[in-house]
């Protein structure tokens, strides 16, 4: 009986510095400082025929005459990436994805052996030639 006065005033003690403490903390911090969103991960396109043939199906692509695929320069934004491609009989030209080669026709897909073109709602697979070294 006592220590209960002694007790009682430690734990006020106690409770008066744990306020002092926060309150302190509270005043004294600094503003919070303005942060930049963390830019978006790079997407993955995935490869279409892959996914087309994992439950037994096939890529429907038409393959066409008029156009010829020279070559192919993939970039790390695949925005930025390009298709070299000559169209009925012309010199090769570099075309951007989303680029119109000819009215109606445009580049859809640009992947590392193949393009994929959108004429008039349909699809066209370009693929790269294969050379033997």
């Amino acid at each position: 009986m006592k220590r209960r006065p002694a007790i009682t005033s430690f734990i006020v003690f106690i409770a008066l510095c744990v306020s002092a403490t926060y309150w302190t903390m509270l005043f004294l911090q600094p503003e919070p400082r303005a942060t930049r969103a963390t830019p978006p991960p790079n997407s993955i396109v995935p490869d279409l025929s892959v996914a087309a043939t994992l439950l037994g199906g096939a890529v429907q692509a038409k393959v066409s005459s008029n156009f010829n695929l020279t070559g192919i320069i993939v970039s790390d934004p695949l925005a930025e990436s390009l298709a070299i491609i000559s169209a009925n009989g012309k010199p090769a030209r570099p075309f951007r994805l989303h680029a119109e080669i000819q009215p109606g026709v445009r580049i859809q897909e640009v992947q590392r052996s193949y393009v994929l073109l959108e004429q008039n709602s349909e699809i066209i697979r370009l693929e790269l030639p294969v050379t033997n070294k």
